[in-house]
């Protein structure tokens, strides 16, 4: 008995099929094992010639656009702790931009466009900008969605923020590709940014196939100065596996735990963090203090639409609407906090606020914007507009371009989010200073309750 090979569709005997199948996995990891050593060899000797005295502050560094290989963990990340700015000033020049499907006239446009054509009495913001980054069979299938959505969100701030394209990849100006970031995350946690959720990696994570999530998409945008939040969405008794609300008690009562030493403490930040840790390590868990403040902390969830109050608070938003509403309806405020400019036919407005990074349990995906529809009964039906790195730019470019089929791929209600918890990271305006620079190296978040 004979069965075709799934990855070269050469028949072989059924019981040699298993063996032969996983060859194609050891071949694959040789070759990688070889390239890996070939870019060690080049950023040494690069390193070798670098200059010895420090360049600019690692926030502002500037390189040219060079197309190298970024080498490996022995080469870079064995410097030594003076020599982080001449491994920055390494991978700079190293970091390679990130190949991605080009759409001509740019996915977001033709989104705007199906959104227009759409029937019925709607509204829709939109942000302005974002490239599709989508996984490769061959490269991140199955782990590299996190990634992904990081190259997703940086291309939007890349080219709709002046202040983010100087400092983001030491202003190179473009998206590296998942090997570059595994590095620049090195860097980060090198200099202390989100010391304790490194320790889950062993500070290393270049080369791996971990799955990251939005704490790892956090803590490398803060690197570059960039403030990026994170904030919960969850039910009341999993508050104390997040991160706490600023104010609460919470963060109180554990501080004091661990000032009398009665039991160490592991800093949990969200689902996909607690998700990780869950699987590989064996530690208590518990919250920490949630000491950063966000315009977006206590943001009002009423409809804002005209027509509606627009006057009701969390608190009691949370009372009226089901768990997920909570979610899309954060998700409407935080796309049009601002004076808007609406396209020709009133009902699609696109927004300067960049993209979300939407992290649930097991998966990641990129939010570019929302839509409400206003039924004939007076209620409104919220949909989250998502960017899925799963699905291919080409089938997308298609759909849109074609007005078939592209709501499947884009659109989710309310009655899609049936996860329990829920974790976003957004990124405010402005550059930190060197002191804020030190604040945002402990990544917190704001919890809002299911």
């Amino acid at each position: 008995m004979t069965a075709p090979c799934p990855f070269c569709d050469v028949t072989v005997p059924w019981a040699e099929l298993e063996r032969h199948a996983n060859s194609h996995f050891e071949l694959e990891e040789e070759q990688q094992k070889q390239k890996r050593l070939a870019m060690d060899r080049d950023l040494a000797q690069q390193i070798a010639l670098a200059p010895s005295s420090p360049h600019s502050h690692s926030n502002n560094l500037v390189m040219d656009d060079m197309s190298c290989e970024p080498s490996c963990d022995d080469a870079v990340m064995g410097c030594g702790e003076s020599h982080i700015d001449e491994k920055i000033a390494c991978l700079i020049g190293l970091q390679i931009r990130s190949p991605f499907y080009q759409v001509e006239t740019g996915l977001m446009a033709l989104l705007k466009n199906c959104l227009e054509l759409e029937a019925g009495n709607s509204t829709s913001i939109l942000s302005g900008y974002v490239d599709h980054f989508h996984s490769i069979e061959s490269e991140d299938v199955g782990w590299g969605c996190g990634w992904r959505n990081i190259q997703m969100v940086s291309s939007h701030l890349l080219m709709r923020r002046q202040e983010a394209r100087e400092v983001l990849f030491g202003g190179s100006g473009f998206v590296p590709d998942i090997a570059s970031l595994q590095r620049w995350l090195e860097l980060a946690w090198e200099r202390g940014f989100d010391a304790l959720g490194s320790e889950h990696f062993n500070r290393k994570i270049y080369g791996s196939r971990n799955w990251i999530g939005a704490t790892e998409c956090a803590t490398l945008f803060r690197s570059f100065g960039l403030r990026a939040r994170i904030v919960d969405f969850g039910p009341k008794e999993l508050e104390s596996l997040c991160l706490s609300v600023p104010g609460s008690s919470l963060g109180a009562q554990v501080s004091k735990i661990n000032d009398r030493g009665k039991r160490k403490v592991v800093q949990v930040y969200g689902p996909m963090d607690k998700y990780i840790l869950g699987r590989h390590y064996d530690a208590p868990l518990a919250g920490s203090r949630g000491d950063e403040n966000s315009r977006y902390s206590s943001m009002q969830l009423g409809n804002n639409l005209g027509g509606g109050s627009g006057d009701y608070v969390l608190n009691k938003c949370a009372r009226k609407n089901k768990g997920s509403e909570i979610l899309v309806h954060w998700v409407w405020n935080y796309f049009s906090d601002e004076s808007l400019s609406k396209s020709g036919h009133h009902c699609v407005t696109v927004s300067e606020k960049p993209p979300l990074y939407f992290q649930h349990d097991g998966h990641s995906r990129t939010v570019v914007g929302v839509q409400v529809k206003h039924q004939q009964n007076g209620t409104q039906q919220f949909s989250l507009l998502i960017l899925d790195p799963a699905h291919r730019t080409a089938a997308l470019k298609t759909s849109l371009k074609e007005n078939d089929g592209w709501q499947k791929l884009i659109k989710r209600g309310v009655h899609t989010l049936k996860k329990p918890q829920y974790q976003l990271c957004y990124i405010e305006p402005g550059i930190a200073s060197e002191e804020e620079m030190e604040l945002l190296k402990r990544i917190d978040s704001i919890f809002l309750e299911f």
